[in-house]
């Protein structure tokens, strides 16, 4: 069974301004091979009409993070623990009643694979206006008013037609866009968009984040975004958290991640990422070794095993202590603050030009 707990110490969130307050939250799923500690001790907040980027290896707990937000974890194999607040509604201790009522209406979700998102026996406009017709109690007309004005709205060509098709008759570029406009059906105040450009062309990619941008603009929503490439956050997102092991590693602004890293691991994501103003024959440098198990994470600093520069640090340090991560502009590594800059301008600077 879930247990489902608040965490009595967990810090108060950060201000006023805070519409989503994630305080130490901790997901673990019990496995034939044991407890898989897929999100442990995770706090960030989110704003209104801000994007929080979240960045990280496949297996970091992203994902994860925000199908517990939305409720969907499941029941039977996962205890949750810590305190999830969106707009003073506690969600951890929420029923599984109260959590539909808030599904598609105050909070909604872009999955990465619209495809298998999509049930393929119902026609797109009948997917899009059953959860206007639930939340919103409206009727069978103005539901089809809504979604059609809605597909409209997200670039879908003629959607008076196109409403009575079926998923499989869309390209994935417009089934995206229709994810997106069930999404926003229901004006929802937090949007979780997990990966939505990852399986579609460059093009399509950019036309989908530029309208997420004009919708947020336009309905003011919060959206937490997640991806592994930070060429797309550096474009969409104002706050950044990077995640490993379940943890949160740095957080800050997009810009002072991006230009001014402090975690080795951070370092590592973008010495590994191709720059398209860069040499033709640049050099990327990968991350050594692999993501660590979950099932038996490290002690210590999880990323440990992977760091260039744990010898840096005296000690035992990076072994036996995991670093904590403070409020604000952080990073959770044992390295000096003068450390860090050193190893950057020195190290890690030169490979990013």
């Amino acid at each position: 069974m879930t247990t489902l707990t608040k965490t009595e110490d967990a810090p108060a969130p950060t201000g006023p301004e805070s519409f989503l307050s994630v305080r130490d939250l901790k997901v673990q799923f019990s496995t034939e091979d044991g407890i898989v500690k897929a999100v442990d001790g995770l706090s960030f907040d989110v704003e209104r009409g801000k994007t929080l980027g979240i960045v990280g290896e496949s297996g970091s707990g992203k994902s994860v993070t925000n199908l517990t937000i939305l409720g969907l974890h499941n029941p039977r194999s996962s205890t949750v623990d810590g305190e999830i607040v969106l707009d003073g509604k506690e969600l951890v201790t929420a029923t599984e009643r109260e959590l539909e009522q808030l599904r598609g209406n105050k909070m909604a979700m872009i999955f990465q694979d619209p495809l298998t998102a999509l049930s393929p026996f119902y026609t797109v406009g009948r997917q899009l206006s059953e959860p206007y017709m639930k939340h919103r109690g409206a009727s069978k007309k103005e539901a089809r008013d809504r979604a059609i004005q809605m597909l409209e709205k997200v670039g879908i060509p003629q959607p008076k037609v196109r409403f009575d098709d079926y998923p499989h008759q869309f390209s994935g570029g417009m089934r995206q866009r229709a994810m997106i406009a069930m999404a926003l059906m229901c004006d929802p105040d937090l949007l979780i968009a997990d990966e939505p450009t990852t399986a579609l062309d460059v093009t399509v990619q950019a036309q989908i984040l530029d309208l997420l941008k004009d919708l947020q603009q336009e309905f003011g929503s919060a959206i937490i975004f997640i991806t592994h490439d930070l060429g797309v956050i550096s474009h969409m997102a104002d706050d950044l958290l990077v995640m490993y092991a379940g943890r949160a590693v740095e957080r800050g602004s997009v810009r002072e991640v991006l230009h001014d890293p402090r975690h080795p691991y951070t370092w590592g994501l973008l010495s590994s990422m191709p720059r398209l103003d860069s040499d033709i024959d640049q050099q990327l440098t990968p991350i050594p070794g692999s993501p660590p198990s979950l099932l038996n994470p490290p002690s210590g600093c999880p990323f440990h095993p992977r760091c260039a520069f744990r010898d840096e640090v005296p000690g035992t340090l990076c072994t036996d202590v995991r670093p904590p991560l403070g409020e604000g502009r952080s990073t959770a590594c044992h390295l000096t603050p003068e450390q860090k800059q050193t190893i950057f301008i020195d190290k890690i600077q030169p490979r990013l030009r």
